[in-house]
């Protein structure tokens, strides 16, 4: 059964992390062999991410009722034995005591869930890094992980071999990929406005105005709370950020007519852009109605909410705001990491002339230039 589904990082990631996901060299495409328990099993995990499945695009019937798996368990965790779910608990309760962000622990579980299936019936107490490296190059080859998804794996299998430190697993030995140094995909002031202007539903335009305002990360956004917007001093309050950090931000003045607008048209109760019965926004659905609007608006570039992020800090840069005020309204920890958006920022480099340029203005203007030189066709004599 074939899996299409946007171009979006943290979707392929979240796709890619169940089990019997396969890459098909003929056929260019990802795909699941197909059977009810298969399908159901995957429905049930997108399902559990709120996740939108297009039934007019399956085959056979789509009235099944899912099945009944082991009690409790969901997605992609009904196909391990009880030994190796009695396991993936323990983990679990392992990187809660470590206090990391509940997005942390999710994937992190669903790498291991991975990791167990992999290994069948092996008991831990035979597992080496040996192993690790040939659960490593089985699962990269088959689902195509990037390097920042190869990095979380290690990472992940790395807290498994502190937790289970009765296996012969040695975390300090397990190597992590280095990083990309890819710079961020980056939308023009312009773009972001014909972005805006082309998304005619008022929540999803409120949304995206958000995300580029305030520089918000998707997380964020669906988390945004009504009480955390102070309208009066142009704040908001981003709480429990990446990091477990808290921190303040700027609220646009233009987009202040937008929210009274929203506010009064929706009347959100306690989040600020809701979802059914008040509950969380989700980002899949961020994600879908910013696809429709950049293809209404005719943008090409690939962008996801965290490109709107992107363009926040880079416009900042560009308007001469300092690198130290752009890193505390980002909510970066180390200032190399703000520093990435100084290379794609075109305030110094537009000063710049190439050194074509130069060369055919000194040629244009030198009386010893025997040739009038014309770039878009043939030299005149």
């Amino acid at each position: 059964m074939q899996i299409s589904f946007d171009a979006d990082e943290g979707v392929k990631n979240y796709i890619l992390a169940f089990p019997m996901v396969r890459w098909s060299h003929t056929y260019k495409t990802y795909y699941v062999p197909y059977s009810r328990t298969v399908f159901h099993t995957f429905y049930t995990y997108l399902r559990q991410d709120n996740f939108y499945v297009d039934y007019s695009q399956m085959p056979g019937d789509k009235k099944r009722e899912p099945l009944k798996g082991k009690a409790g368990r969901p997605g992609i965790v009904r196909l391990l034995n009880d030994r190796q779910f009695s396991i993936l608990r323990e983990y679990s309760m392992y990187l809660k005591g470590l206090r990391l962000s509940n997005n942390t622990i999710k994937t992190y579980t669903n790498f291991i869930t991975n990791f167990l299936y992999f290994l069948k019936d092996r008991p831990i107490e035979q597992l080496t890094n040996t192993d690790v490296q040939r659960f490593v190059e089985d699962i990269i080859q088959r689902k195509k992980y990037s390097i920042s998804t190869h990095r979380q794996l290690i990472s992940a299998v790395k807290h498994f071999g502190e937790r289970f430190s009765r296996s012969e697993i040695v975390p300090p030995d397990l190597i992590r990929p280095a990083k990309n140094k890819r710079l961020p995909t980056v939308l023009s002031k312009q773009e972001v406005v014909v972005l805006l202007q082309a998304t005619s539903n008022l929540k999803h335009r409120t949304a995206l105005a958000m995300l580029y305002a305030s520089g918000l990360r998707i997380g964020e956004l669906i988390s945004l709370k009504i009480a955390d917007i102070d309208m009066e001093r142009r704040q908001i309050r981003i709480q429990n950020a990446k990091g477990r950090k808290d921190r303040y931000g700027i609220l646009a003045e233009s987009i202040l007519p937008l929210l009274h607008n929203y506010l009064m048209t929706y009347r959100p109760v306690y989040y600020f852009i809701e979802g059914p019965q008040q509950k969380k926004y989700s980002e899949g659905s961020v994600r879908k109605f910013l696809q429709r609007s950049c293809q209404r608006a005719g943008i090409k570039k690939h962008c996801t909410p965290h490109t709107l992020r992107h363009s926040y800090a880079t416009h900042l840069i560009e308007n001469g705001v300092g690198l130290r005020h752009v890193q505390d309204l980002l909510g970066h920890s180390k200032p190399e990491t703000t520093m990435i958006y100084t290379h794609v920022a075109q305030k110094d480099l537009l000063q710049i002339q190439s050194p074509l340029d130069t060369v055919v203005l000194e040629l244009l203007e030198s009386d010893k230039n025997p040739l009038k030189i014309s770039l878009s066709g043939k030299s005149k004599g």
